[in-house]
């Protein structure tokens, strides 16, 4: 395992790098990391691949969120590197640091919409909502080259949902202190590094708002001019 890079065996290997951090920093993942270990449902093999599987997408997600320099990224090969959800348009990852990874995986509807929402916008919207927002492995299906898997990100609902929805209103969801769940599927293309080259990934981008809102009064208000564009 001592030949495999660092970001497939430390789920935090990369909040070590000197960077440009977005906020100046590496982030703090400690709280997120312990909420992980408290309500995974999956506990996989050190070495084993959906180990080392989870380890790299729990690094590539630091890195998409807060590394503001491409070139900076561990996690992807940058000459090739794209991304696409269900089957639509695929991104570079410089669009990806333009809008930030809520924004590129997200659809327009009447609880969101990224073209509405800046990359900021879009982190407080849901970082705020759920300050600890866990993701892991439940199976790996093929190995590298290309590695497909099922994946589950779940959080709590501890604090109200504030975005702009798809008519450009103000949506306020009160929160319901429940837990937020979803599931999907990635197809992901890496080279001999374990860099990824291609994500394609699939999930329902509804079902998280369908939990948010399920026993919430949903509020809204028109008016507000937002940038879609990430500022500074």
């Amino acid at each position: 395992m001592s030949e495999l890079p660092d970001y497939v065996l430390d789920p935090d290997a990369v909040l070590k790098d000197t960077s440009a951090w977005r906020y100046g920093r590496a982030p703090d993942y400690s709280k997120t990391r312990a909420f992980y270990e408290k309500t995974k449902t999956k506990t996989h093999e050190p070495g084993s691949l959906p180990f080392l599987v989870e380890n790299l997408v729990k690094n590539w997600e630091i890195e998409a969120s807060f590394k503001t320099n491409l070139s900076d990224w561990r996690t992807i090969d940058p000459d090739v590197y794209t991304v696409s959800m269900n089957g639509g348009e695929r991104r570079t990852g410089h669009h990806m640091l333009e809008v930030g990874t809520y924004n590129a995986l997200l659809t327009a509807s009447q609880y969101y919409d990224p073209a509405q929402n800046s990359f900021n916008d879009s982190h407080k919207s849901f970082k705020r909502m759920m300050p600890t927002f866990a993701w892991e492995v439940l199976e790996v299906y093929s190995g590298p080259p290309t590695v497909v898997f099922r994946w589950r990100h779940w959080g709590e609902m501890q604090n109200d949902y504030v975005g702009f929805n798809s008519s450009g209103e103000k949506v306020k969801i009160e929160a319901h202190g429940g837990p937020i769940d979803i599931e999907g599927l990635i197809v992901a293309k890496v080279n001999d590094k374990l860099q990824v080259q291609s994500l394609d990934v699939w999930y329902d981008p509804m079902a998280m708002f369908r939990q948010i809102s399920r026993e919430s009064q949903i509020s809204s208000e028109s008016g507000s001019s937002k940038c879609p564009f990430v500022q500074g």
